[in-house]
């Protein structure tokens, strides 16, 4: 009888000491790296200087090109680079986050720059530009679309995809031609000075 009070003894305090397991939460959305494209921070500094490079680099076309189509897609950049930052900057605000400072990072700086030295083959280092800009954008707001931490910018981003992929298409099928090469010196003939 004693063995058997404390067997039922031992039981009962086995039980009383094991406590059922806590519910696991699962996040809504995962934690990600705030340095990677898919925190929201880090995504809206990039979209912002893709947007800024986009609008700064439109109105070096209306400036620097002779040709229409060129001067008609940089004005276009502008247009619609100027209302994709306003809605980015508005949302996030709207949610919360502070957006960053209008700005361009050191990719888009130098893109910029090479615009600027291009000189008589601005058409075609522009077109050739805005086709690596677009692609890159594209990229990141794909991405950010799909997987990245914030609901009210995935949806940005979303709206974002179409603008930026019509205007990849249109980069690439700009019509643009390099510059006509100088005339050729004129060679003297035997017998001549020159």
């Amino acid at each position: 009888m004693k063995r058997h009070l404390v067997l039922i003894s031992t039981v009962a305090l086995v039980a009383g000491c094991t406590e059922p397991a806590a519910p696991v939460e699962v996040p809504s959305t995962l934690a990600v790296d705030p340095s990677s494209p898919l925190a929201a921070p880090t995504y809206m500094q990039m979209a912002a200087s893709s947007d800024q490079f986009e609008i700064q680099s439109g109105q070096l076309a209306a400036q620097m090109s002779q040709n229409p189509a060129v001067r008609n897609f940089g004005n276009l950049l502008v247009a619609h680079h100027t209302h994709t930052s306003q809605t980015m900057m508005s949302t996030a605000q709207a949610a919360g986050l502070t957006p960053p400072p209008p700005a361009l990072l050191p990719p888009h700086q130098a893109m910029l720059d090479q615009l600027r030295a291009a000189g008589p083959n601005f058409d075609v280092t522009f077109r050739d530009v805005q086709v690596q800009a677009h692609q890159e954008a594209l990229t990141l707001h794909q991405n950010y679309a799909s997987g990245g931490d914030h609901p009210a910018l995935r949806t940005v981003a979303a709206a974002a995809v179409p603008i930026v992929q019509q205007h990849l298409t249109a980069a690439q099928s700009l019509a643009v031609a390099p510059p006509a090469p100088p005339p050729p010196m004129p060679t003297a003939q035997p017998g001549e000075r020159g």
